[in-house]
């Protein structure tokens, strides 16, 4: 069994028997994984608190060809997400990071833009205060689609540009005057999205990570 360490985030983990965990998480070189980590829930664990959800951590374990679950050994602990979890809205933000993360990504397919996604919109949590947790969701949420392929590239119709510029600078009544039709529609929803993710990006500054490769 080849010895691996990989840099990884914890994403979930589910009991097994008396005194193990099963553990999802996330690496930057091989993507989504599962491994079963022994004794992780006795007092004098080797993984001490590197498996709490969303801990950034250096992870060492085996990993067999032929089996689904890797064998974890031990992890060093790189950030942990313990200042956050005072803050009830911070702890709500944590959950869903780390569902839509085991949700969307794939097994064992090479990620690395998703696990710099990850450590960038943590970081911010830890570093903003309160008010700032949705403002760090919307950014991981609207990445995390697109990075899987489901939100697919934004096209405004021409006509619904120029409406959506006149709304900066009309009154409401004169643009319900305005010949309404449900591609138009479709197209400010589209353009509205647009521009919340160019809002968030530019307060976000974590484009140049998602961009440049390490």
């Amino acid at each position: 069994m080849p010895a691996r360490v990989s840099e990884a985030l914890i994403l979930r983990t589910f009991p097994l028997k008396e005194s193990d965990l099963i553990v999802s998480f996330l690496t930057r070189d091989q993507g989504k994984l599962r491994g079963v980590a022994r004794r992780a829930r006795r007092p004098k664990s080797p993984f001490g608190s590197g498996l709490e959800r969303l801990s950034h951590v250096k992870l060492y374990y085996f990993q067999r060809e032929t089996r689904e679950l890797v064998n974890l050994d031990s992890c060093e602990l790189i950030h942990s997400q313990f200042s956050l979890a005072p803050d009830y809205t911070a702890g709500v933000a944590l959950d869903v990071m780390s569902e839509v993360s085991e949700q969307l990504l794939p097994p064992a397919e090479p990620s690395e833009r998703f696990f710099r996604l990850l450590v960038a919109v943590l970081d911010f949590l830890r570093t903003r205060e309160a008010e700032g947790v949705w403002q760090g969701m919307n950014y991981f949420l609207l990445w995390a689609v697109r990075l899987s392929g489901i939100l697919p590239e934004l096209k405004v119709a021409v006509e619904s540009m120029e409406i959506a510029e006149e709304m900066l600078y009309t009154p409401v009544a004169r643009l319900q005057q305005r010949t309404w039709t449900r591609e138009t529609a479709a197209d400010l929803r589209r353009l509205m999205v647009r521009t919340i993710e160019e809002h968030i990006e530019r307060r976000l500054v974590t484009m140049p990570l998602l961009e440049t490769a390490p």
